[in-house]
């Protein structure tokens, strides 16, 4: 450990906070403090911008090969480290090693795919209505890009913005959670090692409001990438409406699941399991609510109970954890009052449903499987975020097609089963931004990430996500003989 630095990265040095500040840093699966870590405002921020506007210049005018000479040079580091990055990672957001180790190799893909992606950002011709005329289309970068990031995946949400920011030619101010800030700052580390200069990448950790607001009030911030909750994210519409900052959002999902009779029902089943409680279940695409086919909802949800009590939970740091800890005592407490509700209001919960006796420290809730669920209750409207799996039966198609989309999110929807037909009317029907069929992972470094609705804006990742970093800038040649 003694390898890495936890501060703040502003302008190519490692600080403290500006104000002294510092956030104690707490192991969610101890409740122990791990270390305390810089934790600034909005002096720090505007640091940060200053430094990475300064450096937008030159950065933006390397080449694509020399940017993305950086980026590999930066996975390298990673993958040479993988396994000691990934203990630090679980030690602040409480996830199985395993799970952090795949993130931070994940991440070396990230930065591999925009490295190649930056050299690919060719622009077009255009013919002209008149022969004297020439009319090309360019990218180029935007300018000084802010990143806020959530928690549940500290590695990965920074990365795949924090690296098509920096292929396209962008400077970047990111502002991790400060519930994970270390992750941030080993990736910082990873591109400040590797070559990025002074000012590229800048990485600092405090309060969130203050800092949202110096990236939205300074014209010299071309964009906001945010992961987080709706709420957030139309706070940062509204003050993006003042200077007119691009925004990406990434908000809430409540990701409906349809399994229909043709499927092998235990293997589903086993699927079902490893994805909805991924993270303890705190993922924004993570399947929510089950609507399962009437024939076979009996056996789903045995195989599913039976499964959900075989689990074994504890820290992330012991190899035999499948499900570590929340990552705080407020998520805890909101999950738990979800249930509580909802089996107050008639729901039942067949398996978990409480705080594990076992472990009286640390944010641990058990896996939950519910029954008997309504509309009205909270558990099935809101997004959960946590070790809760709500099952609905079903029996028309349609109608499950209606109760999948009869939400205000619409970030990810997942379909299990073996009949085109089914599969293409689903799929097609399905209002969110990514749908998985017989598929259980909407996110890689080549295709688009987004939702629809209030799930979001904008798109990371994939040719898509890449373009976003970048503006079309239409070129006109007259006088040409």
């Amino acid at each position: 450990m003694s390898d890495f630095t936890f501060k703040q990265l502003i302008d190519g040095q490692w600080v403290d906070a500006l104000g002294g500040g510092v956030w104690p840093l707490v192991n969610p699966a101890t409740e122990e403090v791990i270390m305390e870590v810089p934790f600034g405002n909005a002096d720090d921020a505007t640091a940060a911008v200053e430094a990475a506007a300064a450096a937008f210049p030159e950065w933006s005018r390397k080449t694509p090969y020399q940017r993305a000479e950086v980026l590999m040079k930066a996975a390298e580091w990673i993958l040479a480290r993988a396994e000691t990055l990934a203990v630090i990672t679980t030690e602040e957001c409480g996830k199985p090693l395993s799970e952090s180790l795949a993130e931070w190799r994940s991440a070396a893909n990230y930065l591999i795919w925009n490295a190649e992606e930056s050299k690919r950002a060719y622009g077009r011709t255009i013919p002209a209505r008149v022969a004297t005329r020439r009319i090309m289309v360019i990218q180029q970068p935007l300018g000084v890009v802010g990143t806020i990031t959530a928690w549940n995946f500290p590695v990965y949400n920074v990365v795949r913005c924090w690296s098509a920011a920096l292929a396209a030619g962008c400077t970047v101010v990111g502002r991790p959670s400060e519930y994970t800030p270390r992750s941030a700052m080993m990736m910082a580390q990873a591109l400040h090692e590797s070559g990025a200069p002074a000012g590229v990448i800048n990485c600092v950790n405090g309060d969130p409001a203050a800092m949202a607001q110096v990236m939205l009030k300074d014209a010299r911030v071309r964009k906001i990438s945010f992961t987080g909750s709706t709420r957030v994210g139309r706070l940062l519409m509204d003050g993006a409406s003042q200077t007119i900052t691009k925004l990406a959002l990434e908000l809430g999902g409540n990701a409906p699941a349809l399994v229909f009779p043709d499927v092998n029902v235990r293997e589903v089943a086993k699927q079902a399991i490893a994805w909805k409680y991924r993270n303890n279940g705190q993922v924004c695409v993570a399947p929510q609510r089950f609507y399962v086919h009437s024939r076979i909802a009996e056996e789903f949800i045995e195989a599913v109970s039976d499964a959900s009590r075989a689990l074994r939970m504890g820290s992330g740091l012991l190899p035999e954890t499948q499900v570590g800890p929340l990552i705080n005592a407020v998520q805890r407490d909101r999950v738990e009052a979800m249930v509580r509700e909802a089996v107050a209001q008639g729901a039942e919960a067949l398996t978990g449903g409480s705080r594990p006796a076992e472990h009286p420290r640390g944010y641990f809730y058990a896996p939950t499987v519910v029954t008997n669920l309504s509309e009205q209750m909270r558990l099935y409207h809101e997004e959960i975020f946590g070790p809760v799996m709500p099952i609905v039966p079903f029996s028309d198609p349609q109608e499950a097609l209606e109760l999948a989309n009869k939400t205000p999110y619409g970030l990810a929807a997942f379909v299990q089963t073996n009949d085109m037909n089914t599969a293409i009317h689903m799929y097609e029907g399905l209002e969110f931004g990514m749908v998985c069929v017989n598929d259980w992972l909407p996110a890689t470094p080549e295709a688009p990430f987004g939702g629809i609705k209030q799930s979001g804006l904008g798109r990371e990742c994939g040719l898509e996500g890449f373009q976003e970093y970048t503006e079309s800038k239409a070129v006109f040649i007259g006088g040409v003989t």
